[in-house]
């Protein structure tokens, strides 16, 4: 390896369509949400298989207001993974419930089954599974284990993702979507509710607005301007902009060609590292459509040359970013001191938050570039 490069762990693909894709609301002046946020809804909906989408400023907002409209609060229980992003176990917080940690498996990052079958209670009102890096839970099995409790799906990672055949977002009560930089597609910030349930869907539109009876297309577009909406619900303001929408429309209409050649490249990585016996690769079937948000190793310190960590410093000194797959959210300070928590808790996802790498994978490499990585990762053997 004579030439060192930089390559960051993600970019997003975006260029001079997202950019033209702005003119028409800012010359319209219609930059709240409006009719391109519209658009983009139907288009989401249509391509993730569902009635409704919702967008909203990020996938934390989504979530919050998937709960929120659920009535989950004081008293209440939701389950989810001990090893996912933080906001995860935020959210549930947020609405004044309590969140039951359950421990993931280190083969799949997702939720273990057996692990949820302990956790539930009189007072769960809710499961979250989460998406991690694009593949999608064993939803299913969940619904087999608790048929009477709803699935909110965390889906932040996994736009364009299957599980049997069922696009993400599909699969439970409603699921959440993030267009954030280090999404296959994005808006900056930004986010997306799906479902199936009218009555859910209509009760969420409301809330994110304020909580308002009617919308601010319905106000500013009608016959009657000096109608003002009703507040019967307490809402929040959660809208997305037209200008996210209108880059949300053009990024989708990219999504399946995005996922594809990612799909490809993390094919490549597979077959190229399968020779370093340290190191286990993301575990696919034929059930799974995996979205590829992120590309996630898993370091076996017992019979690796260093640890991890050493390996992340060398291959940064390469110029390849690298990070750890996510948090363990138990061991986080806030969490464990207000819950008690330990370690060995959860060790399955102390495990993943200790020994996984992510390695970069997004739409602005190069063949070289990966070649690349795959050498940096060699020369640790």
């Amino acid at each position: 390896m004579t030439e060192h490069r930089n390559i960051p762990i993600s970019l997003p693909s975006t260029g001079e369509e997202e950019w033209l894709a702005l003119k028409e609301p800012l010359l319209s002046g219609w930059l709240t949400q409006g009719p391109k946020v519209a658009a983009f809804e139907a288009d989401f909906a249509k391509r993730h298989g569902v009635k409704h989408a919702v967008a909203t400023t990020s996938c934390t907002t989504s979530l919050h207001l998937i709960l929120t409209a659920l009535d989950i609060g004081p008293g209440d229980e939701v389950i989810v993974p001990a090893f996912t992003w933080v906001s995860t176990a935020n959210v549930v917080l947020y609405c004044g419930a309590t969140p039951i940690f359950a421990d993931v498996d280190p083969k799949t990052y997702n939720l273990a089954i057996d692990q949820v079958a302990n956790k539930i209670t009189e007072r769960t009102k809710a499961i979250l599974p989460v998406h991690l890096f694009g593949r999608c839970a064993d939803m299913d099995a969940l619904a087999e284990l608790a048929p009477n409790i709803p699935l909110v799906e965390d889906a932040a990672c996994a736009a364009g993702a299957a599980y049997k055949g069922r696009a993400a977002g599909s699969l439970g009560i409603a699921g959440a979507f993030s267009f954030h930089p280090r999404k296959s597609i994005t808006t900056g910030e930004g986010g997306m509710v799906t479902t199936n349930d009218d009555a859910l869907a209509d009760r969420m539109r409301i809330i994110r607005n304020h909580g308002a009876s009617i919308s601010e297309e319905q106000r500013h577009l009608g016959p009657k301007p000096y109608i003002l909406p009703e507040f019967n619900l307490l809402g929040f303001n959660y809208r997305m902009t037209d200008l996210q929408g209108a880059v949300g429309l053009v990024q989708l209409q990219k999504l399946d060609g995005l996922l594809e050649e990612r799909r490809q490249w993390a094919e490549y990585y597979s077959r190229e590292l399968a020779s370093i016996k340290w190191l286990r690769t993301p575990q696919v079937t034929e059930e799974y459509s995996h979205g590829w948000q992120a590309y996630v190793c898993f370091v076996d310190e017992t019979v690796a040359p260093r640890p991890r960590n050493s390996m992340m410093e060398f291959l940064q000194s390469k110029g390849v970013s690298t990070r750890p797959g996510t948090h363990a959210v138990h061991l986080l300070g806030y969490y464990k001191d207000r819950f008690g928590l330990a370690p060995e808790d959860f060790p399955g996802a102390r495990d993943c938050d200790r020994f996984t790498l992510a390695l970069p994978l997004h739409n602005q490499m190069t063949a070289s570039d990966y070649r690349y990585v795959v050498a940096a990762l060699k020369e640790l053997e």
